[in-house]
């Protein structure tokens, strides 16, 4: 049996599931990004279940078995959910008024963890690496991710003095004319995926430039143009991106860069607070 998308199926048959079968359809709804790539074993123990239950709730939604029902979701995260398709998840999952507060904090401090124990450290070096050593780096963050490329772009600029973020794709032609293998182009995106950031990064990789991508996952768009790819887990069921793992991910790297050029960032710093001094950027309580 196919269908378009497994978590769509899964959401519209949450009603008749049993109790322990409510449990895996919860965790698979707040996890899709990460799911699709657990072995059986894995997820039992990750939505507190055993192996034999995971088996039979696959095969209850009217799959073989769970190796097809995973295929399905494989290939269900490639298949993008419009807005108001998460939004009709977010009912799903999100029911309860008084308790929805406690559960959305809760999905974001498991993205952070499922963050930090898929971390491909090498990669999270490599990119570093590419960072301290580039002529100059461009960031293209688009649509909601916008936040994330601002925050990435100000400290990257304290570090490093060398980053430019750029706009959407029919804009950028003039900033990228110079690009070459001495620069890296850092692309930023999340399901649903900015066609203009993969445009981005796909460019500068043609041009022979570095390039690294912070994203969801490697069947990300993303992946395909990418020297090296972090990854990041963003997943909540509802119609707004869950940015709270990427943001660590970024935090992570803009200190462990800042560890790296510690004594040009003090002296950097001590010249800004000279000058933040001199035009009063800062809130100062009159004694």
């Amino acid at each position: 049996m196919i269908h378009k998308n497994v978590f769509q199926h899964i959401a519209e048959n949450m009603n008749q599931l049993s109790k322990s079968h409510k449990k895996i359809a919860n965790y698979l709804l707040k996890n899709a990004n990460m799911v699709p790539f657990f072995k059986v074993a894995t997820l039992a123990k990750k939505a507190g279940v055993s192996e034999a239950t995971v088996v039979r709730f696959a095969t209850t939604l009217g799959y073989s078995g769970y190796p097809e029902m995973q295929q399905h979701m494989q290939n269900s995260i490639q298949q993008q959910l419009t807005t108001m398709d998460r939004l009709k998840l977010s009912s799903q999952v999100y029911d309860d008024k008084e308790k929805v507060i406690y559960d959305i904090f809760n999905d974001d401090i498991s993205n952070i963890k499922a963050t930090m124990e898929n971390l491909d450290v090498e990669a999270f070096h490599r990119a570093a690496q590419l960072l301290l050593n580039a002529k100059k780096i461009y960031i293209s963050a688009n649509r909601s991710t916008a936040s994330l490329g601002i925050f990435l772009h100000y400290y990257l600029n304290i570090i490093l003095e060398n980053s430019e973020l750029l706009g959407s794709f029919e804009v950028i032609s003039e900033h990228l004319y110079n690009l070459n293998e001495d620069d890296v182009v850092i692309g930023i995106s999340f399901a649903r995926y900015s066609s203009s950031t993969i445009n981005t990064v796909a460019f500068a990789k043609d041009m022979g430039a570095s390039t690294i991508s912070i994203t969801d996952n490697l069947l990300s768009p993303l992946f395909q143009h990418s020297d090296v790819t972090l990854t990041a887990a963003s997943d909540m069921p509802s119609f707004i991106d869950s940015f709270t793992a990427p943001l660590s991910l970024i935090n992570a790297l803009i200190v462990y860069l800042g560890k790296e050029r510690e004594k040009e960032v003090e002296i950097r710093l001590t010249r800004m607070e000279e000058i933040w001094s001199k035009f009063g950027s800062f809130y100062k309580k009159e004694t």
